[in-house]
């Protein structure tokens, strides 16, 4: 039953998300526009880390083996879209700070061939936790093993014990400087609006809000680092245990997070927002849309 209801909200959410990115593409205006091609990569990153999940589970419901080596391949490709995902967000809240605390140079800050090479930054931080992952795999692991056929989970990749102390510093440092930027982020829009006319303290206080639910999703992603070593240590004392916590931190700390991008660009952005009704009532409603930048 918990595997059926996962499996209903993943399909409801790629739908969702398969909407919006659709919308993306049908607006000249969006894919020019830095904080939404920095939205849609991340919905795209989502909608594979939800399907590379997905298959995850259903092999491991129905114990469906395959060769360590093919696990590997699987895991460092859902740990990749993982980390991407906050990385993203980080990255979102720095474009909200260039916006209201540096309009004049949001235009040359923010343009559309450097919101391609911060995909590109973006990619590369986020791979850097599957590299060490790798190399640490290929220290522990015999070679023979390689071809042994488990049933893949993440776990699995966790030989010693050192390898799960080591993944976890990296995902302390990657949240320790995601914290300052986020927090650097909020206080200075904070102190913006504080200054800001009556015309401006409306965008300024979006901005805030903005900031803050990325910091919201940001700490539902980060506690999902630590999810892998709370589930090892109740494996030891209850199987059922085990399972009900890890169905509660796929939900609350993969799926949340991952459903609330759509809320905050698809529904609190009217420009998106507008386009996206548009083509979700097939050209029923009207759209009236004034871009702002």
């Amino acid at each position: 039953a918990n595997d059926l209801a996962i499996m209903v909200l993943i399909i409801i959410f790629l739908y969702i998300n398969s909407l919006m990115i659709t919308t993306f593409f049908m607006k000249e205006f969006f894919y020019r526009t830095m904080r939404y091609i920095l939205f849609t990569s991340a919905l795209m990153a989502d909608c594979l880390y939800l399907v590379v999940t997905n298959i995850l589970m259903i092999f491991t419901y129905f114990k469906i083996y395959m060769q360590m080596w093919l696990c590997l391949i699987i895991v460092i490709t859902s740990v990749l879209l993982n980390v991407i995902t906050p990385v993203t967000l980080t990255v979102m809240t720095l474009e909200r700070y260039v916006a209201i605390c540096m309009p004049l140079q949001h235009g040359q800050l923010c343009s559309t061939q450097r919101a391609l090479y911060c995909i590109l930054v973006i990619h590369g931080v986020s791979f850097i936790p599957c590299l060490i992952m790798i190399l640490a795999v290929f220290v522990t692991v015999n070679v023979s093993l390689y071809r042994e056929d488990v049933i893949c989970s993440v776990e699995k990749m966790t030989i010693a014990i050192w390898q799960s102390h080591l993944r976890s510093g990296v995902s302390q440092f990657y949240f320790l400087v995601m914290f300052i930027v986020v927090v650097f982020s909020y206080i200075k829009i904070m102190r913006v609006a504080q200054a800001a006319t009556v015309e401006n303290k409306k965008a300024s206080k979006k901005g805030l809000q903005t900031v803050l639910l990325h910091a919201f999703q940001l700490l539902l992603c980060l506690i999902q680092f630590w999810c892998p070593t709370l589930e090892t240590a109740l494996l030891q004392i209850s199987v059922i245990l085990y399972i009900n916590v890890r169905y509660f931190n796929y939900i609350a700390f993969s799926l949340t997070p991952r459903c609330l991008s759509p809320l905050i660009y698809g529904l609190r952005d009217k420009e998106f927002f507008e386009v996206l009704r548009f083509y979700a009532s097939w050209g029923l409603h009207k759209r009236k849309i004034t871009y702002v930048s």
